[in-house]
């Protein structure tokens, strides 16, 4: 795979001007604030889908949303990845064509015709339980028998700040870090949405190889990738793509949405929010995570979803 115009110059912050109002003054100022856009993906020429993001990793997401989607298995399936369009045109940078490989042909209508034609009926419908049926059997269940340490957890959640330069100076953006069992960070990427920057990071892992049916679950230096972490709350499409991705735990700093701990509990991961200091939450699969003098297994030894904890 390769990628042209790779750099389209386009900026992850700019500045807007505000008035500060405080102790009885208020004062005319300028502020930094985090660049959003839309980037419309490509697949041959065609669109197949177009997001808010924050310029910047733009062929790591286009290829980390590819792969979640079932749409490639690795990225021998893509010949190029290049923005449209010429530098100094209106727009240049938001327009992404993925091309398919030499001898490859990246199957983008399945996708386009499951969005555009929505069969109802009395039957389950278009609901979380369907949705996690097909998951499951298009990726089946994360077996890798990872387990790590609740303090193991927590310090690299904690870890999230020291990959958000762009957060630091204007407060806008998420972050998603990926790490191994060891700790080591294996991807990092930042975005305005919390789902663009899973796929920007898993999308790094995928390009170098890391992830994949050749090496699924595997970091740069075959470190096994063990946690998906996050700055926002765990909706049912960040626990989707780290189970395309056979991450066996997701950490969040807020909460889980009703869905995402279902998916967590079909897929084999371990769920977990509220991640802040030395407490969390475990919603499922709890024999993941290890706390100190207390061995966590599921009722009946299998690995299954443990119970979940209350809020803190």
């Amino acid at each position: 795979m390769s990628r042209k115009n790779g750099s389209t110059g386009r900026e992850r912050l700019t500045r807007r001007g505000l008035v500060r109002v405080g102790a009885g003054r208020r004062a005319e100022d300028a502020d930094a604030v985090a660049v959003e856009e839309p980037l419309e993906i490509r697949v041959d020429g065609e669109t197949v889908a177009v997001t808010m993001r924050t310029p910047g990793e733009d062929a790591d997401l286009a290829l980390g949303f590819l792969f979640a989607e079932g749409l490639i298995a690795g990225a021998h399936d893509v010949g190029t990845v290049a923005h449209c369009g010429r530098p100094g045109e209106e727009g240049h940078g938001n327009v992404l064509d993925v091309r398919s490989a030499g001898g490859h042909r990246i199957d983008a209508e399945r996708v386009l015709e499951g969005r555009r034609w929505v069969t109802t009926s009395s039957a389950c419908g278009v609901c979380g339980r369907r949705s996690i049926e097909e998951l499951v059997q298009r990726c089946g269940v994360v077996t890798a028998p990872t387990r790590l340490a609740a303090d193991a957890v927590s310090s690299m959640v904690r870890r999230i700040g020291e990959v958000q330069p762009t957060f630091a100076r204007t407060g806008g953006l998420h972050a998603a870090a990926i790490y191994a069992a060891d700790g080591s960070l294996q991807a990092a990427a930042e975005d305005v949405g919390r789902h663009n920057a899973v796929d920007k990071a898993v999308g790094a892992l995928l390009r170098r190889g890391a992830v994949g049916p050749a090496r699924a679950g595997a970091g740069p230096r075959g470190v096994p990738v063990a946690l998906l972490a996050v700055s926002g709350r765990a909706s049912f499409e960040i626990v989707q793509k780290a189970a395309v991705a056979e991450i066996p735990l997701v950490a969040s700093v807020s909460a889980p949405t009703s869905l995402a701990v279902d998916l967590a509990a079909a897929t084999g991961i371990a769920l977990l929010g509220f991640v802040r200091d030395d407490r969390l939450n475990l919603y499922t699969n709890g024999w993941r995570v290890e706390s100190a003098g207390v061995e966590a297994r599921s009722p009946d030894g299998a690995k299954r979803a443990g119970p979940a904890s209350r809020p803190p």
